[in-house]
């Protein structure tokens, strides 16, 4: 008898992926245990039943894979059928991809590129008051460096002028935290009404999603709604990554993700690395939050305009993606968004998951299209 196993490869990246290295994080593996076969003809009869392999990225970057081994050798099982993943949505799709969310106010992303540019502001000043004394010495006019009396205390008079750049930033965040707090109180208030959605089935990766979208009410201040779906890749359990890592939870963690932060994120939910600066301040009261993260990985369709009750037809994702798999480690998700124009108070997203068949084909995605995993800077 001859073992037959389902091999997943797993490189993820962090959050803020840019300012990683691929190459300098490890790659988790697990193998698991799918039965014993006495001939290769009968590890494939079961292989028919079981989602194809993939391939996305590349074993020097970022990487997500699936195979099958038998014994030694992989395996490539003949499909006539596709595959859907019966499997329950993890909890990560439960509690932060369903029904109703906000878009955060772009002032937060502007704010942040001025922080960026204020940061760049002060080490220069810095390094010109360091390097001051010796223009003096070589005789060149020098300003600045006089002082400015507050109180009973003399400063520099260059930190007149640049510390309060530094603050102003952050206050302004504070203040937009603030506003978006009250937003949420509005919109948690204002109770719209759900969309019924209804599919035309099969739904299956890489080809067109046929479905209509019809609503009971059409409140006074929507303008229009745009639609489309998308793919990508969610975290993998942090425990799973410690496990399979041979790392413990209350220990130095492996490269690529956090120490422990407590209440930041829910046991088995995600890998921990954001920190709780994926999303604007959010009321606690709302599982999961009211502002859809992005996935770090991940691929949308083209927006498309919706008219109540009409029959809308998506093109699919620019891949080839794999179907839906709902693992602890390997989490391939598709999502449908409804994206409500609003007159005031900003968009409106309605996330519905979807369970998306496989391709009868192995998928193989050599270039991933990575996204940052802030919400301000989802493309929606």
């Amino acid at each position: 008898m001859t073992p037959l196993h389902q091999v997943q490869h797993v490189r993820y990246p962090p959050f803020e992926a840019g300012r990683w290295l691929p190459q300098a994080l490890p790659i988790t593996q697990r193998k698991q245990h799918l039965g014993d076969f006495a001939t290769k003809e009968e590890a494939l009869k079961l292989l028919k039943t079981l989602h194809p392999p993939f391939e996305l990225g590349t074993k020097d970057g970022w990487y997500i894979e699936t195979s099958y081994v038998y014994g030694d050798e992989t395996l490539e099982a003949q499909r006539t059928e596709n595959v859907t993943d019966d499997a329950p949505f993890v909890d990560l799709i439960k509690h932060q991809r369903r029904g109703w969310y906000l878009i955060p106010n772009p002032i937060h992303h502007v704010v942040r590129q001025f922080i960026n540019t204020v940061v760049l502001v002060l080490l220069a000043a810095l390094f010109y008051l360091f390097i001051s004394p010796l223009f003096l010495l070589l005789g060149f006019p020098v300003y600045g460096l006089e002082t400015v009396r507050w109180g009973l205390l003399d400063y520099p008079a260059l930190a007149v002028f640049v510390v309060p750049l530094l603050f102003a930033p952050l206050l302004v965040r504070v203040v937009a935290n603030l506003v978006e707090l009250q937003r949420q109180n509005r919109f948690l208030r204002s109770d719209p009404p759900r969309p019924e959605i209804k599919l035309t089935p099969p739904v299956i990766a890489n080809q067109p999603l046929r479905l209509t979208v019809s609503f009971n009410e059409f409140l006074g201040d929507w303008n229009h709604i745009d639609v489309f779906w998308r793919v990508g890749i969610l975290p993998p359990s942090r425990e799973v990554l410690l496990k399979e890592l041979n790392r413990l939870p209350d220990r130095q963690p492996p490269p690529g993700l956090t120490t422990e932060l407590p209440h930041h994120w829910i046991v088995g939910l995600d890998d921990g690395t954001a920190g709780g600066e994926d999303a604007p301040m959010q009321m606690q009261e709302v599982k999961g939050g009211l502002f859809l993260r992005p996935m770090r990985i991940m691929a949308t369709s083209e927006q498309q305009r919706l008219q109540d009750g009409e029959e809308v037809l998506l093109q699919p994702p620019q891949g080839p993606w794999p179907g839906s798999v709902n693992t602890d480690l390997v989490r391939v998700h598709w999502e449908f968004i409804l994206r409500i124009d609003r007159s005031k108070g900003g968009a409106l997203l309605w996330v519905e998951p979807l369970k998306v068949a496989h391709a009868d084909v192995a998928s193989v995605l050599p270039s991933l299209p990575l996204h940052d995993g802030r919400s301000e800077l989802d493309i929606t």
